[in-house]
This record gives structure tokens, sequence and C-alpha cells, in this order.
């Protein structure tokens, strides 16, 4: 099956405005506002979220992170969801071209060939300038799923 980043935006959400300095507080106030998927805990969305960011920063630049488990966590394939944060104010991240991040694509997956499958669409989105754009204006779910329709 190949993912289908809109319907996983759409699942996931996208938020506007949350305030945090750190990742780490950024995960915790977002899992208590997200729909977690069956099975799982907020809590633990937020701890093998923050698990992750230990081991290495998932920003990859222009303002982006892509935050995910080390491990898929999500259990059922139907469940996996794409979660769209824009930050009130922007965190430094340690990005590679050290600008600060102020969107977050939270990536909950069910196995590694998923994954790899939404990362491969999201970077190929961030590759358009238009998009990008989209991102830096905080666009609305329904400006950002249609401007992933038409780039699909």
């Amino acid at each position: 099956m190949s993912v289908n980043l809109a319907e996983l935006i759409h699942k996931g959400g996208v938020f506007n405005g949350l305030e945090g300095s750190s990742p780490e507080e950024i995960y915790k106030k977002i899992t208590e506002m997200m729909e977690i998927p069956a099975g799982l805990s907020s809590d633990f969305v937020c701890s093998a979220l923050c698990e992750r960011e230990k081991i290495l920063s998932t920003a990859v630049g222009n303002g982006i992170a892509l935050p995910h488990a080390r491990i898929p966590i999500v259990k059922d394939e139907k469940e996996q969801r794409v979660c769209v944060v824009y930050l009130k104010n922007p965190i430094d991240m340690d990005a590679p071209d050290e600008r600060k991040v102020f969107v977050m694509f939270i990536i909950l997956s069910s196995d590694q060939k998923n994954h790899l499958q939404i990362l491969s669409e999201l970077v190929h989105f961030f590759q358009d300038m238009e998009f990008r754009r989209l991102l830096e204006q905080n666009a609305s779910e329904a400006e950002l799923l249609n401007k992933i329709r038409k780039l699909s």
C-alpha cells in the first residue's frame, strides 16, 4: 500500500500557535491535544518522540522538523497519521542549516516501509517552493491538503 499524505495529515490534524521553548515541551503539549492512535497513550507517544530527539535532532532545515519514534509504534496501519504543528515561536533544534524550527510534521507510522514512504513524500513536497511558502504562512489544513493533492 502506498501512503496517502493528505489522508494522514487529515487524520493527524493541523495545530497552530503551539507554545513551547523545547522539543520536549512541544511534544508533551501536542500529544495531549492530538488524537492518539488506538492502543497508545499520550505519555507513551510523548516519551517515544523525546527518546528519538535525544539520539539526533529531527530538524531537517528550512525551519522544518520531522519528529518520529525511533521504531514504529502504531500497531494498525489504518491508525497511522501525520500531525502538523506550527509553533508560536520558532525553537532551536540544531538544524543542519542552523535555522530555527517553526513547523513540525510529527510522524506516527506502523512499520519501516510506510515510515520511509511518508518521509519520501514529505521531502518531495518540501522541495516545492510554493509548498514551503504555504508553511511559512501557517497554512490551514484545507490549504495544505489542496496543495498536496495538486502536487501528487
